[in-house]
């Protein structure tokens, strides 16, 4: 039970932040590392990803046609989660001003901290890991 509300919570929340992304991807430019190629159209793909990935997520797990569904979720929010921390980072780092604000450590330290944990939330939630709470095999 406790699983299931983890999978439906991310996959609530990827589906809300991929809704931002694709209806205000210039709040998102800022951030991005100026290695990143085509930078718009890598906010909008990262917007459809999540969307996606929330989806899958939060797909009924007992409809048989996608029975893998919250596996690929969890696998593709994990990456992303991976994917998006450059720019996690940058904002951090050069403390980039977005929408007219500048957060300071108090918000970025813990967001920098928490995304390792979205990784496995990710991979937990989607039932691609049970760690930590398998049973030990001796």
């Amino acid at each position: 039970m406790i699983r299931t509300i983890a999978r439906l919570l991310l996959g609530i929340i990827y589906a809300g932040v991929g809704i931002v992304h694709l209806r205000s991807p210039e709040g998102f430019l800022p951030i991005m590392p100026e290695w990143v190629p085509y930078p718009l159209q890598v906010v909008q793909l990262t917007g459809v990803w999540e969307l996606v990935g929330a989806a899958l997520l939060l797909w009924p797990r007992t409809i048989g046609f996608l029975a893998r569904a919250n596996w690929w979720g969890g696998v593709l929010m994990a990456a992303y989660a991976v994917v998006v921390y450059p720019a996690n980072i940058k904002h951090a780092m050069e403390m980039v001003e977005v929408g007219g604000n500048t957060l300071g450590w108090g918000y970025h330290g813990p967001r920098l901290a928490f995304q390792p944990v979205f990784v496995w939330w990710a991979l937990w939630a989607g039932r691609v890991i049970d760690w930590p709470f398998a049973a030990r095999v001796r």
